[in-house]
């Protein structure tokens, strides 16, 4: 009997050290202060697949937040801003060698760019990789939207942030030229928790 009471211990013990969430959960870690972030893999697959083996390989280690939109440099409509970072200015190299992401839009996800939503940055459909953004406040025309100008495919959303829009807003209101920070704000690292 006392060999069930050890095995239920540890099984308990495991379970709960393996199952804190019940979809993975990132950190981002800067000088401002972290941000946590929850991914979906139910819903976005593929990118989330692709996010967390970057998270998981170190890539995003010494990487940075380069860019933004504020409420000054966004049609006044959209009263939103994003910021974006990644690894294009920390490691271009690296950047070029990566394949891109199969594009997976908010039509298939239902995951829409709100407050706090984290999203792929790309050209065309399928250049995605690491380089991501964060939307401040609701930003519809990142949606799918097959009537829009351009392919109309929007942006790959997979995840939300769950704890840190207040540094996510620090860093947008950081001195900026146009899209671009006047210095770039490090991503010491993201790590999963």
């Amino acid at each position: 009997m006392k060999k069930y009471y050890w095995l239920i211990y540890f099984i308990t013990l495991y379970a709960c050290s393996h199952a804190k969430y019940k979809n993975p959960h990132v950190l981002i870690t800067t000088p401002y202060g972290n941000v946590e972030v929850e991914v979906f893999p139910g819903k976005a697959p593929k990118t989330v697949a692709a996010f967390l083996s970057y998270v998981d390989s170190g890539l995003y280690k010494n990487s940075s937040f380069y860019r933004v939109q504020t409420n000054e440099n966004v049609p006044p409509e959209n009263n939103a801003g994003l910021i974006q970072g990644g690894i294009y200015k920390t490691n271009p190299n690296k950047l070029s060698q990566l394949p891109g992401i199969v594009h997976e839009p908010t039509k298939l996800s239902d995951l829409l760019h709100v407050d706090g939503t984290i999203s792929l940055a790309r050209t065309t459909p399928g250049t995605a990789s690491t380089e991501f953004f964060i939307c401040i406040g609701d930003q519809p025309q990142f949606n799918y939207n097959a009537s829009a100008s351009g392919d109309g495919q929007g942006f790959a959303a997979f995840g939300t942030v769950v704890n840190g829009m207040d540094i996510i807003r620090k860093i947008q209101n950081t001195p900026s030229h146009g899209d671009a920070l006047d210095t770039q704000i490090k991503i010491t690292n993201i790590e999963r928790l």
